[in-house]
């Protein structure tokens, strides 16, 4: 055979002999491309978590309930036949550098598929992991889960861009404790950081828009370091109201240390109006006397259904958390769910992907995706990607244990602008 027919006819055998290798793995899509943390059998997804802070604070808990939830998903065969394989949460210590380095060994190291859950102060991986289109699911208090094509809130978009809406179920949740809206005010404060500014922006006009005064609203708390004397922010507070009298609500938006050292010196000083919070959910922060003392009487706002509920959902949230934790039952805590509903929403919509599962196929899922009745309430994308879900609840500490104060209840959003 002369040369050149002998090249021709060896690259289409080359041709051929691709072709066969690629049609001998089923003939799915999926196993003949290279999908980064896809193989035939598994999805590999990882985490980030602020599992140790400065401050002492600990999201550690949101690796366990995404644990819960993978692990169902495993033991009902999968998703489209395939196991999660999931390596864990990293620990960012909330701090920006590790956020981004988390990150980058995330996906460039450990080449998973999806980070999710993904819970911090501080999301400083945002565009790496967008840019390398790395679906995300977290908690949705940041601005980066509010319009980037790949990453997502697992209850929505809770601070959004202007053109987005405003979850207003801790406003009209507290003019129910209140009796009204009317001719009451509250007092905002938050640390002294871009989450903090921003939730002090946000909430200030839902509260307003819900028919609230608002006379003190200040990010001014350091971040970085707790006061030891909080007497300068508690006298400007309770001499905010009208007529310099003391507001009907003090509203932290700080996390549960920070709200302990405040809340004390309110109830030193006398205050006797409603203290409400984003962050203390936790039967496990009872276990300490001055812890609660300090959280006594506080209303919690909850963006999903209490554990108080009886519900199907809130069964098997149980049921995959006690069996994740060894069979043991432990203080159920907030951190939990973020990281439960997280994996719950990556699952849903990976399933929707179907059997050739890309990035691409996952996003059109996402795009069209929506579904009813879940612990945070009705979903939809791409409405998460400019506003909440729209439901919560409120609970109160009283007598050292939590109350439903307020239902969980699902609240029509207002414009943000």
């Amino acid at each position: 055979m002369p040369r050149p027919l002998r090249v021709i006819a060896a690259a289409f055998a080359l041709l051929l002999v691709t072709g066969c290798n690629s049609a001998s793995s089923g003939g799915s899509p999926s196993t003949t491309t290279t999908v980064r943390g896809v193989t035939a059998d598994t999805i590999k997804v990882g985490g980030i978590v602020s599992m140790t802070t400065a401050s002492g604070y600990s999201k550690k808990d949101t690796d366990l309930g995404a644990r819960a939830r993978y692990d169902r998903a495993n033991a009902e065969g999968g998703i489209n036949g395939r196991k999660i394989a999931y390596l864990g949460a990293e620990d960012d210590g909330q701090d920006p550098a590790r956020n981004l380095a988390a990150a980058r060994k995330l996906v460039q190291q450990d080449k998973v598929f999806a980070v999710s859950p993904m819970s911090s102060v501080s999301f400083a991986g945002a565009d790496f992991l967008d840019a390398r289109k790395v679906p995300t699911v977290g908690w949705g208090t940041l601005p980066s889960f509010c319009g980037p094509a790949h990453l997502y809130g697992f209850n929505g978009c809770l601070v959004p861009t202007p053109g987005g809406t405003l979850n207003q179920t801790w406003p009209e949740s507290l003019a129910a404790v209140l009796g009204g809206s009317g001719g009451k005010s509250v007092a905002l404060i938050a640390g002294d950081n871009d989450a903090g500014k921003f939730g002090i922006r946000t909430f200030t006009q839902g509260f307003k828009a819900a028919g609230f005064q608002v006379p003190y609203a200040k990010a001014v708390v350091p971040a970085t370091s707790m006061p030891s004397d909080w007497s300068a922010y508690t006298k400007e507070i309770l001499r905010s109201g009208p007529g310099g009298r003391a507001p009907d609500a003090v509203i932290s938006v700080m996390q549960t240390p920070y709200n302990i050292g405040l809340f004390t010196a309110l109830k030193r000083s006398g205050y006797k109006g409603v203290i409400s919070d984003p962050t203390d959910y936790d039967p496990g922060l009872l276990a300490k006397d001055a812890t609660k003392q300090a959280l006594d009487g506080v209303h919690v706002l909850l963006q999903f259904q209490p554990f108080e509920s009886d519900t199907p959902a809130m069964r098997q949230f149980k049921a995959d958390i006690r069996k994740a934790a060894g069979g043991k039952d432990i203080p159920l805590n907030m951190h939990m769910m973020t990281g439960y509903m997280s994996a719950d929403l990556f699952l849903s919509i990976a399933a929707k992907a179907g059997k050739d599962l890309t990035v691409e196929s996952f996003q059109t899922a996402a795009a069209g995706f929506s579904d009813t009745g879940t612990l945070v309430g009705d979903r939809a994308e791409p409405k998460g990607k400019k506003e909440s879900f729209g439901c919560g609840a409120l609970v109160r500490l009283k007598n050292g244990r939590y109350e439903v104060a307020v239902p969980f209840k699902c609240y029509p959003p207002i414009p943000f602008g």
